[in-house]
């Protein structure tokens, strides 16, 4: 007899649990981890830094330019798919060897930042930060693209939650832990700039974690074909050959059926969700809620909600067909934002904010895992995958932030209760690509190239 393919078993509860343990997986985890670490550093922690040793206001405000690389990396990501690098590539393998350049500079451009004084010397800092988040959003690129290689379809969700996990943590340690390590170390005696100092070091000693995962992972099977590539045109330029890689990646998606309709849809999945969490600061406070409230619930059970979020939409994911899991993780993100319009109406009231945030920040989280496994479907060209990966992020990047810049208009003109509402009714065009891709064959497509 035979059996269709919809008639395949799905996984058991077991194995949905047991994919989290799977070495490649935890690969990912520990490269979740080196991910998120940098990010802080060059935010927050830099941020604070600067204003105890008296850095003017609008200095540091200059330094949020030092995050350009993050949204700017489609620019270079060709380079990681059409070049190898000299040495590590071939004692590592081209993606390993491309994670283990990255982490390289990430330590030493981290220790750079460290010796320099922010109040003495401002733009040696801000050089040293944007080596630093340049570094960083190059490895951002090679994981992004080392982890749609190497995990299986059935395992992408699972690495992206784990992934998910450990950066969010990493955030954490890079960001409170830096400063809760700052005061320990004047509490034994450090001044407050060898303090920084010391803890800026402290934070590169952590860059090992991602060299220990580079070390201990396989390069993906996928880099085999990358090579013959790679050989067939070694006598091209570098710069012909990271061109052609761009104009490639971009006319192989834009030859597919759908295309655009994906591209939209990429766009605008995240939208509502954007929407109601561009202004749910202004909004609590403004409701009366102090910021030791806003920040205890945020950081506390807003996180723990937002991480098991992540693996809850991992397991979804896994579970169910891709179209069911982008159903399931559009509908929840959109209908927990009406805990924030209920919110509106009750007023000051706690416990209905921490159940609205933890509802908002769960939902989000699945909805986050469960796209990010659709857009790691969407590069299925191991010779395109670093480029065509970071331009569908930065695409939604910049959707999210154009589409969310009238947000405070809106809720001026509507009062909060409303602007929630019109977060919730912002979802509907994405169900109705969402239900056009579906209707048109696009995931069927996407499974048969993955399979």
């Amino acid at each position: 007899m035979t059996i269709s393919p919809d008639a395949q078993p799905r996984p058991s509860w077991f194995d949905g649990v047991a994919v989290y343990c799977k070495p490649r997986v935890l690969i990912v985890l520990l490269l979740g981890f080196s991910a998120g670490l940098p990010f802080s550093l060059t935010g927050q922690t830099l941020q604070a830094w600067m204003t105890e040793t008296g850095v003017d206001i609008r200095t540091i405000g200059l330094f949020a330019a030092v995050g350009t690389p993050y949204w700017a990396k489609p620019l270079w990501a060709p380079a990681v798919d059409a070049l190898d690098v000299p040495l590590l590539s071939r004692l590592l393998g081209r993606r390993r060897g491309w994670l283990m350049l990255t982490q390289i500079l990430l330590f030493i451009s981290i220790i750079l930042l460290a010796i320099n004084d922010p109040a003495s010397s401002p733009w040696l800092v801000a050089g040293a930060a944007l080596l630093v988040t340049t570094a960083s959003a190059t490895q951002d690129i090679v994981i992004d693209a080392f982890r749609v290689e190497s995990l299986p379809e059935n395992e992408q969700a699972a690495g992206m939650a784990s992934y998910v996990a450990a950066y969010r943590i990493a955030v954490l340690v890079s960001s409170a832990g830096a400063l809760f390590l700052v005061s320990g170390l004047m509490g034994f005696g450090l001044d407050k700039q060898a303090a920084y100092r010391a803890t800026f070091v402290a934070m590169s000693a952590l860059v090992l974690v991602g060299v220990i995962a580079t070390l201990l992972a396989r390069e993906p099977a996928e880099s085999e074909a990358a090579a013959a590539d790679h050989s067939a045109h070694a006598r091209e330029s570098s710069w012909k050959r990271v061109s052609n890689t761009a104009i490639a990646s971009f006319s192989e998606f834009l030859s597919r059926d759908m295309a655009i309709a994906a591209l939209a849809f990429v766009m605008i999945f995240k939208f509502a969700d954007t929407l109601a969490s561009a202004l749910t600061t202004p909004f609590v406070l403004e409701t009366g809620f102090t910021r030791v409230e806003l920040a205890t619930i945020i950081k506390g059970v807003g996180f723990a909600a937002a991480i098991a979020g992540g693996f809850a939409g991992g397991f979804i994911a896994r579970a169910l067909p891709m179209a069911t899991s982008l159903w399931i993780g559009g509908v929840l993100q959109a209908v927990a934002i009406f805990a924030f319009a209920w919110q509106a109406v009750v007023g000051r009231d706690v416990a209905w904010l921490t159940f609205a945030i933890t509802a908002e920040n769960f939902t989000s989280g699945i909805g986050t895992v469960i796209f990010v496994a659709y857009l790691s479907a969407l590069c299925g060209n191991p010779l395109h995958t670093a480029t065509q990966y970071a331009l569908l992020t930065a695409l939604f990047a910049l959707a999210r932030t154009v589409l969310a810049l009238g947000s405070g208009y809106i809720a001026a003109a509507t009062g909060w209760m409303w602007y929630f509402v019109i977060c919730v009714a912002a979802s509907i065009p994405s169900f109705i690509l969402l239900a056009w891709l579906q209707r048109g064959g696009h995931f069927a497509t996407l499974s048969a190239k993955r399979s």
